[in-house]
């Protein structure tokens, strides 16, 4: 909370709201905390495609990234302490970046992933990524999904 809000000192709110917030642990044995209702999905469940961007609450409000930041995002050169890219989620965990580009009356998704994309990742974040191109370039006459040679 304190690294999403940007405050500190919250453990004394934490203990106050304690008893109507439901407690986990993670795997290093810290105390995490939950909404009662929150739906929590079966962790083998696979997590859809999700275009992230540079200023995604996902990005900015967790302590320990490291739950969905890969090696390879890392080996793209880009740092925890400078600018985030535009992130696509493949499976909860970061396999690429995106653009959107505006040529006369078409947008154009650009998808630039990190690894080899299976058949099934691609068609899903062609899907996704129709919908994205709908809601950011829905004034645009024509939209274009394309992926770039991995990085």
């Amino acid at each position: 909370m304190q690294k999403w809000s940007g405050l500190s000192r919250l453990s004394e709110v934490v203990e106050r709201l304690r008893p109507r917030l439901d407690a986990f642990s993670d795997e290093q044995g810290r105390e995490l905390f939950d909404l009662p209702d929150a739906p929590h999905p079966d962790p083998d469940m696979p997590a859809p495609p999700r275009f992230l961007y540079d200023y995604d609450n996902l990005l900015l409000s967790h302590a320990d990234r490291t739950r969905f930041i890969t090696e390879e995002y890392h080996k793209q050169g880009f740092t925890m302490d400078g600018p985030m890219p535009c992130i696509a989620l493949v499976d909860g965990f970061t396999n690429g970046t995106w653009k959107i580009t505006r040529s006369r009356n078409t947008a154009t998704l650009t998808i630039k992933p990190f690894t080899r994309l299976s058949k099934r990742d691609t068609a899903e974040l062609t899907e996704e990524g129709g919908r994205l191109l709908a809601f950011a370039a829905a004034d645009a006459d024509a939209h274009d999904i394309q992926f770039a040679p991995r990085g």
